[in-house]
């Protein structure tokens, strides 16, 4: 699964990265963004280019009765996806990119041991990890504006997320992003291949501190390596 991750990059870096055709939108450097919080996602335009807005995350489908399904759906398997009724009809029209800087993992300890936090990034320093996710629109109407939320796919897991999780988020390739966001594709055949377990090779990752189960602390100490007896080390 996915539950946390990062974005360093800046809008400039963001617009460039992913040939963003929309004017700018603020937000800063996320060391821990969680469930039900807003973070940048890119999707296609109603003009045929690509934009970014700040949505929420965790999707809730256009018939839920409130926002609160939303943090049970921050991941979407993508196993069955397209048959799926809070992912069906998102799979056709409102596919989404999810650009993060690195994503967190908490691997299973021995009995009676706390979980280890790892933070896994991908090998280049500096690059964009582009997760595939669906988004939809929600309530709205009166004076009311319709609240946009989104989910992160997840699928089995390479040789290096295997030995943390059995799931790990779709991470796309440059070359696979124009096919994953193409409007006129909206027939789920033609796009679920791209739903695979990324290179054994793209990814690194590191133990971190405990600082990162709490959502409060959103800070560079998240992310700084530490050994897995001293995982308060930053507490």
């Amino acid at each position: 699964m996915c539950g946390r991750y990062t974005h360093l990059f800046t809008w400039k870096q963001l617009h460039r990265l992913m040939t963003l055709t929309s004017g700018p939108i603020e937000f800063k450097e996320r060391y821990n963004v969680a469930p039900t919080q807003d973070a940048p996602v890119v999707f296609s335009s109603s003009s045929g280019g690509r934009e970014a807005a700040l949505l929420r995350w965790g999707l809730v489908p256009h018939w839920a009765k409130d926002l609160a399904i939303g943090a049970s759906m921050i991941n979407a398997r993508a196993e069955g996806i397209e048959s799926k009724p809070a992912f069906r009809a998102a799979i056709r029209r409102r596919r989404c990119i999810v650009p993060v800087s690195g994503f967190y993992e908490w691997k299973k300890a021995a009995d009676g041991q706390p979980k280890q936090a790892y933070y896994i990034r991908p090998t280049g320093e500096g690059d964009v990890l582009a997760f595939a996710g669906l988004w939809e629109s929600w309530g709205g109407g009166g004076d009311q504006p319709a609240v946009r939320t989104f989910t992160v796919i997840t699928t089995t897991p390479n040789a290096l997320m295997q030995s943390l999780h059995d799931r790990m988020p779709v991470i796309l390739a440059p070359a696979d992003i124009d096919r994953w966001l193409n409007p006129a594709i909206e027939d789920p055949a033609q796009v679920l291949d791209l739903l695979r377990p990324a290179p054994d090779d793209a990814l690194v990752c590191w133990p971190v501190s405990s600082r990162v189960n709490s959502p409060r602390n959103d800070e560079p100490a998240c992310i700084r390596p530490v050994d897995p007896p001293a995982a308060g080390l930053f507490g």
